[in-house]
């Protein structure tokens, strides 16, 4: 009985916030389709200010239990600008909570409404979710030979176009790194060697067809490109041995005690056109994070295993950010749930909004 209590007040660690994370979406969705169509009449640029206003609200409150609420440390190696910029973040990829980094990322400059993503195909089909990433300006791509260029490049242009601020999160790997996996690895290995590329041990290889058609496409728009390497503490086992980075209920649950940061900011200018040199220039940006994840997990030095060379700031987010914006959207959800007339709402929100969501991102060019 002990044990079957244990079990129940830890998973209720990842459920509570779950819940309520899951829960507020269909009110935050009802509360955008108002300001949607109130904004019908007027010009696409107030919309967007509002748009990326409510999903840093949203955004702010996912934050809270991914920070606040988990008590994970966050150490910061580089100094993250204080001004929003328009960026491209390129960031090596282990997890789902990867997502969430870009998040800790933006908040810490005012940049968290601006936070868009390159997603893959499969995405899209998350309730709510998968449709308001692409009406907010996210990208869904599709690998290899079904990748439609012109698609991502018209949105990223009419985005662009408008003055849309842009914080643009891509993972290069397109796919996880799980130590897990070996023939994932093994094989990116193979594709690398036969490139004629360095053969990367705690990352994968870059794919560069997403990243050089924002980058190039958006030139003229971007202030610079945000280079990311993350790592995760606790990924060790007993061995020495990496282990898969903390799922997104891992993560809730407190099983990672410290984030690890490496930042770096690289200017637009300084970033080759040319597909071929964009390619290589990808390729050494990700040999430094595998030297990074190297000495992270493999340091001969005890005391320098666990953290990237040199010194991490310490970088807590405050309650005052976070918890606004939980109360704000848990006062919009509870009315709902309160009343029949507003579970009936609550509901035909979910399977509209998936229905919609659906027709959204499989109609709309």
């Amino acid at each position: 009985m002990l044990l079957s209590l244990v079990v129940h007040t830890y998973s209720l660690r990842y459920w509570l916030p779950a819940a309520v994370m899951m829960g507020t979406a269909p009110a935050y969705v009802l509360c955008w389709g108002a300001w949607r169509l109130l904004s019908a009449i007027i010009p696409g640029r107030p919309f967007h200010v509002m748009d990326d206003l409510l999903y840093a609200i949203y955004q702010s409150m996912v934050l809270f239990f991914f920070e606040n609420y988990t008590g994970v440390e966050v150490l910061v190696y580089g100094d993250i600008p204080k001004n929003k910029e328009n960026v491209v973040y390129l960031s090596n990829h282990q997890c789902t909570v990867d997502w969430i980094i870009a998040d800790m990322v933006a908040i810490r400059q005012n940049a968290l409404g601006h936070v868009r993503y390159v997603l893959k195909d499969g995405l899209k089909w998350l309730p709510l979710y998968g449709w308001y990433f692409s009406q907010h300006g996210g990208v869904y791509v599709k690998r290899s030979a079904n990748f439609d260029e012109k698609a991502m490049k018209n949105k990223l242009r009419a985005q662009t176009k408008c003055g849309t601020p842009m914080f643009l999160v891509i993972f290069p790997e397109g796919t996880r790194y799980n130590p897990e996996l070996p023939k994932v690895i093994t094989d990116s290995q193979a594709f690398a060697k036969k490139e004629g590329l360095a053969v990367l041990k705690h990352s994968l290889t870059p794919r560069m067809r997403a990243s050089h058609i924002a980058i190039d496409t958006m030139k003229d728009h971007l202030d610079c490109v945000y280079d990311i390497t993350v790592a995760y503490e606790g990924t060790l086992n007993t061995k020495g041995e990496r282990r898969p980075a903390p799922s997104m209920p891992e993560f809730l649950c407190k099983e990672c005690p410290r984030v690890h940061i490496h930042f770096e900011r690289v200017d637009v200018k300084e970033i080759p056109t040319e597909a071929v040199f964009f390619r290589r220039w990808l390729h050494e940006r990700f040999e430094i994070k595998d030297k990074l994840l190297t000495s992270f997990y493999e340091s001969e030095v005890p005391e320098k295993r666990c953290k990237f060379p040199g010194e991490g700031e310490r970088s807590p987010l405050s309650l005052r950010r976070t918890l606004p914006p939980l109360l704000f959207l848990g006062g919009l959800t509870l009315p709902m749930l309160l009343t029949d007339c507003g579970r009936k709402l609550y509901l035909k929100t979910w399977i509209y909004g998936t229905l919609v969501g659906w027709l959204w991102v499989n109609i709309t060019p």
